[in-house]
């Protein structure tokens, strides 16, 4: 190797990634330096040859490359570039003993050298001399996808892949590949099932041995769902058992399927038992529901026909038992079923189920002694088989009795593999049973004399079956497949799983020795195993997510003859099971060497085991086939692990800035004087020696070894960058070191001592669990920082990965948390607390405490000690800033990199400083506790609570303070504290507002301070005092409200503190002395010492004010809810408020089930408003809609009594009905008239449904009494007195008259007016309209200044504008531009024309769409109290008029609001200003103004009915129909009757005149000659219009629609005369009356009254008058036509 040179000259070709490699660790030794072009990135060194990994991602080899066949000698003494590899970018290499393997960027994988047992998973060829590509498919996915690898290992025939999804994939041959497969070599990569779903995070490739690092389940993060049954046998890979108070998931299922072991290379004595499945990790925290040890998958994978040599040659043909001894309870048995060579145990199945019952008792188990009987009831086991005699093979079984020898305890740490546990052997009469037979008998032996009854329960549901060795795995799928619905359904019946978790630990660190066995648990034998796991998973904080875990598990399988698997024995292992003595030990990495394997954890420290010969373990414990600490002296701490043949490579921290390196194992002699027996007896080390070349390499960044060499990477060390990388690793490997000790040796014993939670108390008890709580996070996160830093120094190097710059802020709110759960421990004297319980767990000097605190002071009392101790973390704040900055200064100053640096450095110096400064306070405010007067300090203590400053030096006063009072204040970080002789007063600062008073005219330096209900001034003694307060104060108060509380403002939010806090702030606060307010809390905002904006008042009683404030009252919208215990249920008010009172539109919901909606003034309903009383159900039982004042029902309502049908509509007072009033009822009866203390008494008038009148007297309801006179319906009456109830007999005297055929004037004097005696309609609802001027800013209407109502609509129309912003879901889009176009307001100079009255009547309309705009709600109320009248029982058709009178009476009354808004419209009646010549015909909406000169009068209804009509309409034209139901009932049979007439027929008998006959009509588009037989074709476009009368609603629009009718009968005429033509009305009428016929209009008459009476009266003597008039007679003759 002439190439090569000693490391000792400096070359300065290279500055990084330079390669040492060496032999053996004696002082002649000298590393010698691989020389390449470029820096090496990763190394790998296989038996007798090595592969490198450069920068630029390429590969060479080197050593001694057989495969290679184009090279003379097969040596490299110089590296070979792998050429066919320089088109990929490699990013990991690996080398096994003779074949190599890469991953290049994009995942995929390459390999070549030896292939003869598939290890470079190629198929065919024994030689791969250059790397090949090897697919690795994933045949889940159809079709197959490629699986993208992250790193490979290799071993001596096999490679394992781990996938970017975490899962491991193997080739090659041997059970270290841990497939369930017995076909070897395996060419094709297949993925290692029992790890899949779990998170592997290294793999590592011992000769016959495979090792992985596991994310521990608990740190799980859940992915995509698994499939739920196992694709082999079909089994539920997942069960669920119901414990009393938490569920176990189970999700340990092996495949039962059997494993065959490739059998020729078996020498060790004790190979081939089968695995052992070892059940999966659950979390530490979590109860552990497990068989400690390991258990068989099922009898059914006893498949493993190779011959087991026992030392003494005996063929095994039994079970062997492996369970630990003596432990407290039933232990779940490992059943090891081995069988003779020759023994086709292949051929049988067996399945031993036991039943839910069989649970024993642990003394049953036990037999004294800890030995077991070794001669069972065997009679019992006979009788129990005589059972099975339907199967072919019972009379087979258990002929001979078996002893079974327990094995003896041995106290003896030698390897107990060595003593002879081994156990004779159960001759079996057939090798057929042996497998059933010695299941039953070594059972049976091992629980002794108690076995009967439980065998009784034992149900061996299958015992054996035969099939033919061809078809034999598809026979055991199905039957398997079969069991499959019961396996699922029963479950596991497991022991305390607490009690169990307790013993776990001591249990796994004992060899698998007999122990008792519980028979419950055989049936485990065909069962997947059961796992505790938190139904949630644990999961880890988000910003974690990209720190590597600590929570990590070793799984290892494949040979263990050497111990190298470390369970404890020297069994092989098919499938990967988890070592279990390294849980929670929180392993980072795992090197295997040839037959040994290392794992180091983050605590720096390794564990070893496996082949010891040399010792390569780095000690001398025994047994070996445990993992155990490597020997190394305090403070060294190891960091990165190789592992060759023989030897173990450690890299670690010393004391000196360099890393060291150690080496444990062999002595490499120079290969010419080394001979065969040398090397295996030559000299080794007892524990790791220290290289002592190692400090002439430089900066070692990682070590690997393989074979009989060892190779470090190392670094020079440029511009100090590297040595500050090394130095900040080095440093966190350190602290976590440190803090890994304060909770193992002082936490944790302190933890275990009983009386420690008495001893200090409840809550101190709870602020120590928090502070170990904030330990063990930032214990936790250092642990992840410092592996995250090695691996750093091993890999990228580049500064952008560092996750204490990435994730500064993780940091820091850590150490913050910390710091507070420490400071609220010292200030509630803890650590005081703490002392005696240190004093009895480590003696009076407690010299560990005082070892751990570094603390240089003598003599310092223990608590002191224990608090300097908690708070050393603090100081690693620095050690961060001073490394950061150290790093910084191998940049440029101008670089990202540099500010980047010097940030986080300014962060963590800053934050260090403010910890600093808060562990002062909380020293201060420790130091205050102990001096303050004692009864107060209980009170006021509290361990967030810090001391700001206090005035006991008198430097504040209280002004107008008595002569003797003595006022002491003190200022928390919470709150202000007025502290007199024996009471204390304390302020919080949330709510406290300071000012200071100016001096000027006092003298005095005073501060005035506000809270919620106190008012006082301070006087301090200077001013420098004053300013120190009030500074102090100020701050606090903004800190109280920035949310930080006791932390202040740590440095790193960037807050600039204000110097005074707002005036306006959101803050809590409970009322003590306000007489409304006692006790209440009240939170929301405030502004100087009153609520103020929006809150919530909480009462203690229950009730609860949620809304708006205004200087201290509920103001605006409020939600108020008040408990009514009595009724169970809540009176609830949501609406306005003013000055703390209800007080304008609300709703309230009495907890009686009454509804009220309407005005409320000072809290009492006031104004207009409606009651809906009765049980919540669908139809409340009455209603009542009207006026109320104080709290009473006064002036105009109606009220609905549903439940006895009746309605009266009148004037009321203090809630009775007084005055005048109408009462309707559902049987058609109506009453007018006088009502007094809520009955008829007085004048009144009585209608029944048949007319029968009376008028009179009345003094009770429905009850006559008095003077009066009764109408029949045919017109005679009675006069005289009377009395009695209406409907029942009437007692009366007085005279009879029956007036005469001619005597019609009588009749006319008698011819009753009904409404004189009802509600005038002008005095309806008055309290409507106020509510209406109220809102425009006006007392009383027609008063105030038009320019208040506009601002007033303008506020409401913004204020509800923002409400639906808030919540838009409230608004449709239409309704929204509604309001948009509704901010417009008219405006307009001069007198009204055409023009602006058009506008004015568009504003209106849209106006009056939306409830928002007072008109709005004006015309809502009118048209819901409108339809709450004439609605239902209100349906009365002696209602009419008073029903038209009311429509009237709102049109003048609107139409008087419209003219205050717009005082320029003239009033009713009145003519428009001339407008421009184009008139009228021009305006598109001119329908509306109908009139002889369209639009040039302005009258209300004109204006307003298009937008109150239609809403009012069925309700009114319901009133109609009724009133004309006889007449057009009349007319409308004579319609039907003479529309049975084709055309000509009815027109001939119309007398119109033959000129205006129709000759044609169009039908369809088509002419037609009118034939006799024709019908409803004449005028067929004059009918269709005039039918449209029935689709409008406001008489113009009816008017508009019969003159289109005349219009269009005169086009037709036209059309057949051809010439210009007059109507006179005799031709006319005819022509119309035929129309009218043929429009067969059902509702005429009551069409006709409603424009009659609603009709415009300028109209009534123009064009549409007389239309209208000629309508009405058509329907008077229709009504009178007789058919001649």
């Amino acid at each position: 190797m002439e190439k090569q040179i000693s490391s000792g000259e400096e070359d300065g070709s290279g500055e990084k990634g330079l390669l040492h490699t060496w032999r053996g660790y004696s002082y002649s030794t000298t590393p010698e330096r691989v020389l390449l072009s470029r820096p090496v990135l990763q190394a790998a060194l296989g038996a007798n040859h090595g592969v490198l990994l450069v920068e630029g991602g390429q590969v060479y080899s080197f050593g001694e490359l057989p495969w290679k066949q184009n090279q003379t000698s097969s040596v490299a003494t110089e590296p070979v570039l792998e050429a066919v590899l320089s088109e990929q970018h490699v990013v990991f290499v690996a080398a096994g003993s003779a074949h190599s393997g890469v991953v290049t960027e994009d995942g995929g994988v390459h390999m070549w050298g030896e292939n003869a047992h598939g290890q470079c998973g190629l198929l065919g060829l024994s030689v791969i001399p250059n790397p090949t590509p090897v697919g690795v498919l994933d045949s889940e996915f159809t079709p197959p996808q490629t699986v993208k690898i992250l790193e490979v290992a290799c071993g001596d025939q096999h490679t394992l892949a781990l996938s970017s999804k975490h899962e491991v994939w193997a080739w090659g041959s041997g059970c270290q590949l841990g497939l369930n497969t017995s076909t070897f070599p395996v060419w094709k990569p297949q993925k290692v099932e029992p790890l899949a779903g779990r998170h592997v995070l290294q793999v590592a490739c011992g000769t016959a041995h495979s090792l992985a690092v596991v994310r521990s389940s608990e740190a799980l993060v859940p992915r995509k769902p698994p499939q739920d049954k196992c694709g082999q046998c079909h089994q539920l890979l997942y069960t669920m058992t119901d414990k009393e108070d938490h569920v176990i998931i189970s999700d340990g299922h092996h495949c039962p399927l059997g494993v065959e072991l490739d059998s020729s290379g078996t020498k060790s004595a004790l190979e081939g038992s089968p695995e052992q499945v070892q059940q999966g990790k659950s979390s530490p925290t979590e109860p552990v529901p497990s068989m400690p040890t390991q258990i068989p998958r099922s009898p059914t994978s006893s498949t493993i026909p190779e011959s087991t040599l026992l030392p003494d040659s005996t063929p095994a043909s039994e079970p062997q038992i492996q369970v630990p001894a003596s432990s407290q309870e039933p232990v779940e048995p490992t059943l090891e079923v081995s069988t003779e060579h020759e023994a086709p145990v292949a051929n049988e199945e067996v399945c031993v189920e036991a039943s839910e019952s069989c649970t024993l008792e642990p003394d049953s188990c036990r037999a004294p002694g800890g030995k077991y009987s070794p001669f069972p009831d065997e009679q019992a086991v006979k009788a129990y088989l005589k059972r099975l005699s339907d199967h072919a093979l019972a009379e087979h079984v258990a002929k001979t009795p078996s002893t079974l020898h327990s094995a003896q305890l041995s106290s003896d740490p030698a390897d107990p593999f060595t003593s002879d546990p081994l156990i004779p052997v159960a001759q079996s009469v057939t090798p057929m049973g042996s497998a059933l037979n010695n299941l039953v008998v070594s059972c049976a032996s091992a629980v002794g004399e108690r076995v009967v009854s439980t065998y009784e329960a034992l149900s061996l549901r299958k015992v054996i079956g035969y099939w033919a060795p061809g078809e034999g795995r598809e026979r055991v799928e199905e039957r398997l497949r079969l069991e499959e619905p019961m396996q699922g359904k029963k479950s596991s019946s497991l022991g305390d799983i607490r009690e169990e978790e307790a013993e776990l630990s001591r249990r796994l660190s004992l060899p698998g020795l007999l122990s008792q066995v519980s028979p419950r648990l055989l049936r485990r034998t065909s069962r997947p195993r059961a796992r505790a796991i938190p139904l949630t998973p644990g999961g880890i904080p988000e910003a974690d997510a990209h720190l590597p875990s600590l929570q990590t598990e070793v799984w290892s399988w494949g040979r263990g003859q050497e111990g190298q698997l470390g369970h404890g024995d020297l069994l092989p292992r098919l499938q990967p099971v988890c070592v279990k003595s390294l849980n929670g030990k929180e392993v980072l990495r795992v090197a295997a060497g040839a037959h040994h394997s290392l794992a180091l954890t983050a605590q720096s420290q390794v564990f070893s085991w496996g082949c010891n010969t040399s010792g390569q373990l780095g000690h001398m414990e025994s047994p070996t086939s445990f993992p155990h600490l490597a020997k190394l002296s305090d403070g060294i701490r190891v960091w990165d692990i190789g592992a060759g043949q023989q030897h173990t490579l450690l890299l670690a921290d010393g004391d000196c800035m360099q890393p060291i390196l150690y080496y444990s194992g062999q002595q490499v002699k120079e290969v010419a004087e080394q001979t065969q027996e040398e090397e295996q007896t030559g000299e080794y080390t007892q524990q790791p020696v220290l290289l002592p070349f190692c400090m002439n390499l430089g900066y070692v960044s990682s070590v690997c070894a393989g074979g009989w060499t060892c190779a470090a990477l190392t670094d020079r060390n440029v511009m100090g960058f590297i040595a500050s990388l090394h130095e900040l690793a080095a440093a966190e490997r350190k602290y976590y070191c440190k803090l890994s000790n304060i909770k193992s040796l002082l936490l944790q014993p302190l933890l275990k001592l009983d009386s420690l939670s008495s001893g200090l108390g409840q809550s101190t008890a709870g602020l120590l669990q928090n502070l170990i709580g904030r330990l063990s996070r930032l214990s936790q996160l250092t642990g992840q920082n410092s592996a995250s830093l090695t691996t750093f120094l091993r890999r990228s190097r580049d500064i952008r990965g560092l996750v204490i710059l990435d994730d500064a802020h993780l940091f820091l709110d850590t150490y913050s948390e910390y710091c507070s759960a420490v400071g609220d421990l010292l200030v509630m004297g803890g650590f005081l607390a703490l002392v005696k319980p240190c004093h009895d767990v480590f003696g009076k000097g407690a010299e560990v405490v005082q070892r751990l605190s570094e603390c240089s002071e003598e003599g310092l009392p223990l608590a002191d000690v224990l608090s300097h101790l908690f708070y050393l973390p603090i100081k690693h704040l620095h050690e961060y800033g001073r490394l950061l900055l150290k790093l910084a200064t191998c940049y440029e100053v101008s670089s990202v990199d540099y500010q980047k640096l010097q940030d986080a450095c300014s962060k963590y110096e800053s934050m260090a400083l403010h910890l600093k400064r808060r562990r002062k306070e909380a020293e201060c405010t420790l130091h205050f506790w102990k001096s303050f007067p004692g009864k107060m300090t209980d009170s006021l203590r509290k361990p967030s609570r810090r001391l700001i400053c206090e005035s006991s030096n008198k430097a504040l006063t209280l002004q107008n303070a008595g002569r003797f009072s003595v006022n002491w204040f003190m200022l928390f970080n919470d709150a202000l504290v007025h502290a007199q002789f024996s009471t204390h007063h304390i302020f919080p600062l949330a709510t406290l507002w300071v000012e200071p008073i100016s001096e000027e005219n006092t003298g005095l330096y005073g501060l005035k301070v506000t809270s919620p209900e106190e008012t006082f001034t301070l006087l301090a003694s200077s001013p420098a005092e004053k300013a120190k307060w009030f500074r102090s104060i100020n701050q606090a108060v903004e800190q109280a409200l920035s949310g930080l509380g006791h932390d202040g403002i740590p440095p790193t939010t960037g807050v600039t503190q204000r110097t005074d806090p707002p005036i306006s702030r959101t803050a809590s606060y409970t009322f003590y002395k306000d007489s409304r307010l006692k006790e209440a809390t009240y939170e929301g905002r405030w502004v100087s010492g009153k609520p103020h904006g929006r809150g919530v008042v909480k009462w203690l009683d229950g009730r609860m004010y949620t809304g708006a404030f205004k200087n201290g009252l509920e103001d605006g919208f409020g939600d108020y809810v008040v408990p009514n215990k009595n009724l169970n249920s809540c009176d609830h008010y949501q609406g306005q408020w003013k000055d703390g009172k209800m007080h304008g539109f609300g709703t309230f919901r009495y907890s009686s089930g009454e509804v009220y909606e309407g005005s409320f003034q000072d809290n009492m309903r006031h104004g207009h408003g409606m009651l809906r009383s009765g049980k919540l159900n669908s139809t409340s039982p009455s209603v009542f809609i009207g006026q109320w004042q104080y709290d009473k029902k006064s002036g105009y309502g109606v009220f609905d009594d549903i439940t006895r049908g009746e309605k009266y509509m009148g004037m009321w007072l203090d809630d009775q009905r007084q005055g005048n009033g109408v009462v309707v009822t559902q049987f058609g009866l109506y009453y007018e008239g006088a009502f007094s203390n809520n009955k008829m008494m007085g004048t009144g008038v009585l209608l029944s449904e048949d007319d029968t009148t009376f008028e009179g007297e009345f003094s009770e309801d429905w009850t006559l009494n008095g003077k009066g006179m009764l109408t029949m319906p045919n017109g005679d009456y009675i006069e005289g007195s009377f009395s009695g109830v209406w409907g029942t007999g009437l007692k009366m005297s007085g005279s009879y008259y029956k007036p005469s055929l001619y005597d019609s004037d009588k009749e006319k004097a008698h011819a009753l007016k009904l409404g004189r005696l009802a509600v005038h309609s002008e005095e309806k609802w008055k309290a409507v309209f106020v509510e209406c001027w109220n809102r425009l800013g006006c007392d009383h209407p027609g008063q105030g200044q038009t320019t208040t109502a506009w601002d007033n609509i303008a506020v409401a129309l913004t204020a509800n504008l923002r409400q639906q912003r808030d919540s838009p879901e409230l608004l449709s889009r239409s309704h929204h531009k509604t309001l948009e176009s509704l901010e417009c307001i008219p405006h307009h100079v001069g007198p009204v024309t055409l023009e602006v009255y058009h506008t004015i009547r568009r504003y209106l309309v849209k106006a009056c769409d939306t409830p928002l705009h007072p008109l709005g709600r004006l015309v809502e109320t009118l048209v819901s109290v409108y339809r709450m009248t004439y609605v239902g029982v209100g349906a009365n058709r002696r209602l009419l008029p008073q029903a038209v009178n009311e429509i009237k009476s709102y049109l003048s009354r609107i139409f008087q609001l419209v003219r205050f808004l717009f005082p320029d419209l003239p009033e009713e009646g009145g003519s428009l200003a001339d407008p421009p010549k184009e008139t009228g015909g021009s305006d598109p909406a001119g329908k509306q103004l109908e009139s002889p000169k369209p639009g040039c009068v302005v009258s209300s209804s004109a204006l307003l009915l298009p937008v109150l009509l239609p809403r009012l309409y069925p309700p009114l034209f319901t009133l109609y129909a009724l009133e004309k139901e006889k007449e057009d009932d009349v007319y409308w049979e004579c319609v039907l009757r003479l529309n049975k007439q084709p055309d000509l027929a009815l027109l001939t008998f119309l007398g119109v005149q033959q000129k205006f006959w129709p000759v044609t009509v169009t039908v369809h588009g088509e002419k037609q000659q009118v034939l006799s037989s024709t019908k409803d074709a004449c005028f067929a476009s004059a009918v269709e219009t005039l039918q449209q009368i029935s689709t409008t609603f406001t008489p113009s629009d009816k008017l508009q629609v019969i003159q289109l009718t005349f219009e269009e009968i005169t086009q037709q005429v036209l059309a057949l005369l051809k010439q210009d033509f007059l109507w006179s009305m005799d031709d006319l009428f005819p022509v119309f009356l035929f129309v009218v016929l043929r429009a067969r209009i059902r509702n005429l008459g009551s069409e006709v009254s409603l424009i009659e009476d609603l009709m415009d009266p300028c109209v009534q003597h123009g064009e549409h008058g007389i239309m209208f008039t000629t309508l009405k007679a058509c329907y008077y003759q229709i009504q009178h036509e007789k058919v001649t």
